[in-house]
């Protein structure tokens, strides 16, 4: 996504800042007129015409209807062209990127803050402003499941781990001891409650896991590195093995009646992946660093019928959830 400032609301025969204000009033969704529209520029409607011309060139999908009422509008093409955001939609997008970044919920992963760093790296000062001041002067409701974190903290390490940037921070370990760590960051993993860092650790010479929220102060140094290969396939399933051998993490065994495909659609990656079963039924098998009464809650939003195999303090869990919610009812 290209975000283009200063240059949308001013009438000028420089034809690249004629396109982009031509392209951001098709990004409007509605159908333009080709009279209005030349008049909207202070151009011929031939102009507008060429111009029309060059931005489907360049991959915009722009449509044209015949006729008295006939004009252009912008459609759904294959690819996605760069769009143009004017100031308060590019605040918008920001302000909202950064409220959810802050918290590890579904829906909101490592695309969403990687997005938030492309956006924040081109907006001008006056608008990186407004939006740390909209966000310091609201208060959400409600508030993600996890520690709230810095969007600030996840967008420096999204931008390093893009970059591939050696990464200096500081870090409180579940002890309260505090370190100062250099790694070469691999990837950032939501973990549904929390933020992980994926990285290899240059002091200790060996990969690391590391909670995002007991992070601070993150620089990227400038320094590139080559990523090395991760020991297992993927960031989510290093985190996962890391996670079991926690003294507080619990492998847990769960079937479901209904389908592995149909449950896949409601379960999140991180929990693990759904394996089909005799019967049309499905079994789930993963590892949670946390609290089992969060994970019992969990499965009960899922909406299939489910039955817990291990451990036994998720079935305590779960016994105990469903004999409240049936004394909430008077039952």
């Amino acid at each position: 996504m290209s975000y283009y400032c200063g240059m949308l609301g001013r009438m000028t025969t420089d034809t690249p800042a004629r396109l982009l204000q031509l392209l951001s009033l098709l990004q409007t969704p509605r159908e333009w007129p080709g009279g209005e529209l030349a008049d909207r520029l202070g151009v011929s409607r031939r102009t507008v015409r060429r111009d029309i011309d060059r931005l489907r060139e360049l991959g915009y999908p722009v449509q044209a209807t015949k006729g008295a009422d006939g004009g252009y509008r912008l459609v759904a093409g294959k690819a996605m062209p760069p769009l143009v955001l004017d100031d308060e939609e590019a605040v918008a997008i920001a302000v909202g990127l950064r409220a959810g970044a802050g918290h590890a919920v579904a829906g909101v992963d490592e695309a969403s803050v990687r997005a938030l760093a492309k956006l924040e790296q081109v907006l001008p000062s006056r608008l990186r402003h407004r939006v740390s001041t909209l966000q310091a002067a609201t208060t959400p409701l409600t508030s993600g499941d996890g520690p709230s974190i810095a969007p600030e903290t996840l967008t420096v390490m999204a931008s390093a781990v893009a970059g591939r940037e050696r990464l200096r921070f500081a870090y409180r370990a579940r002890d309260g001891a505090e370190s100062r760590r250099v790694c070469e960051p691999y990837r950032l993993v939501s973990a549904g409650k929390r933020w992980y860092l994926v990285a290899y650790d240059l002091d200790r010479a060996d990969w690391r896991t590391f909670r995002v929220d007991r992070v601070s102060e993150p620089f990227a140094t400038g320094v590139r590195f080559e990523p090395r290969e991760l020991p297992t396939g993927s960031a989510a399933e290093f985190l996962r093995r890391s996670m079991q051998r926690q003294q507080a993490s619990y492998a847990f065994e769960v079937t479901f009646t209904a389908s592995a495909e149909a449950v896949a659609t409601r379960v999140p990656g991180w929990l693990g992946v759904p394996e089909p079963e005799e019967g049309g039924g499905c079994r789930l098998r993963g590892v949670v660093a946390d609290q089992v009464e969060w994970l019992a809650v969990r499965l009960a939003m899922l909406g299939f019928e489910f039955r817990v195999r291990e451990p036994a303090e998720l079935v305590d869990s779960v016994r105990e959830l469903s004999g409240r919610l049936r004394r909430s009812t008077g039952d």
